[in-house]
């Protein structure tokens, strides 16, 4: 089995990223047979700018741009795709979302067409989400933002495409707790990633910046 582990933040030393090197290693450890890649958004400079090439796309008048291409060969060559990034204003990065308005096109992820059925056509791919965040799992529910998050993220994006979310992994409190902590979750979570008979449940956390 084969995973792409996706990460949204500009600092290689950041916690964001030593969680995706966890997941990674929890996936090989779990299963030697099983690999990974990591897609490192800000280091390979992905544009997220979402521009006339990419409407013409949405519009089924063009062929995608050659990067979009090359994003989506990495997404169909995975059985499991991980995001891995911090929580900014209660979403995600604005480079993972452009990602996801580029990549995630008409006729790639779903197929939209004026007077004719939609069809969702990533129904196979599996979703894990890896969010980090400085603030407690009380302002998420307090506020509502825990709920949001699924309909804009889970519900919205993923959901609209037919793909299944396994899990949202929030991983709280970035900035107070033993980033420890937060590690053996991530390698847990990779060591879990590819099992069949282990029944995945949500776990909680909050987060905004990290």
């Amino acid at each position: 089995m084969h995973a792409l582990i996706v990460v949204a933040h500009h600092d290689p030393r950041s916690l964001t990223h030593s969680l995706a090197r966890a997941i990674g290693d929890g996936i090989v450890q779990a299963n030697p047979v099983n690999t990974f890649e990591i897609a490192d958004l800000a280091a390979e400079g992905f544009d997220p700018r979402f521009g006339f090439a990419d409407g013409a796309v949405h519009r089924r008048v063009a062929a995608a741009p050659a990067d979009v291409l090359a994003e989506q060969a990495r997404i169909e060559r995975a059985d499991t795709l991980v995001m891995v990034y911090p929580i900014y204003w209660w979403s995600m990065p604005a480079l993972l979302k452009g990602w996801i308005d580029r990549v995630f096109s008409n006729g790639w992820a779903f197929d939209y067409k004026h007077g004719e059925p939609f069809v969702q056509k990533l129904k196979h791919l599996r979703i894990q989400l890896v969010a980090v965040g400085g603030a407690d799992a009380g302002s998420f529910e307090r506020h509502g933002y825990d709920r949001a998050m699924v309909t804009q993220i889970e519900d919205g994006i993923f959901g609209y495409c037919g793909a299944q979310v396994m899990s949202t992994e929030r991983l709280l409190e970035s900035e107070t707790l033993d980033p420890k902590l937060h590690l053996q979750t991530a390698h847990a979570l990779g060591q879990r990633l590819f099992s069949t008979t282990e029944e995945t449940t949500p776990v909680e956390s909050d987060a905004e910046f990290a």
